[in-house]
């Protein structure tokens, strides 16, 4: 829920790991969406089919993040979903680890850039930190 950048640090560790996704371009995006929603309704998270449900909002979420890493990073972009005993983890990954998740700023409605925004918006946390060539923004989200 912080407006800022999102904190340089490392998700919880008691998750494993369920699923993941190899994105190279944004025409990946809509299978990856599908795909994502189904798994979360496997492992529980509830579905509204609009924006109330837990799964609705990490596919939103997991949306904005991949597409900042496609167009902002280099590929290929992954994503990993995480689940632990009350919550899920997104972790988006790009190979531009120099390059901190930045908040656009000075931007009108509909010129994009709010991704990061919508993020902390929603999720539990939005954080971030390096590892080698990559670079991890990861979101946690109750698992109801």
């Amino acid at each position: 829920m912080n407006p800022g950048l999102p904190t340089e640090s490392y998700p919880p560790e008691a998750y494993d790991l369920v699923a993941h996704w190899l994105l190279d371009r944004p025409e990946h995006l809509s299978s990856f969406r599908a795909d994502l929603t189904q798994a979360l309704r496997d492992h529980g998270a509830s579905y509204s089919g609009g924006l109330t449900g837990t799964a609705d909002q990490m596919v939103l979420v997991a949306s904005e993040l991949a597409t900042n890493a496609i167009v902002h990073a280099l590929p290929p972009t992954r994503v990993r979903l995480l689940v632990g005993a009350d919550e899920f983890v997104l972790d988006v990954i790009d190979h531009a680890p120099d390059m901190p998740p930045q908040i656009a700023r000075n931007r009108e409605i509909g010129e994009g850039g709010a991704g990061l925004k919508i993020a902390q918006r929603i999720a539990l946390e939005v954080a971030w930190y390096p590892d080698g060539t990559a670079k991890h923004v990861w979101a946690r989200f109750p698992r109801r």
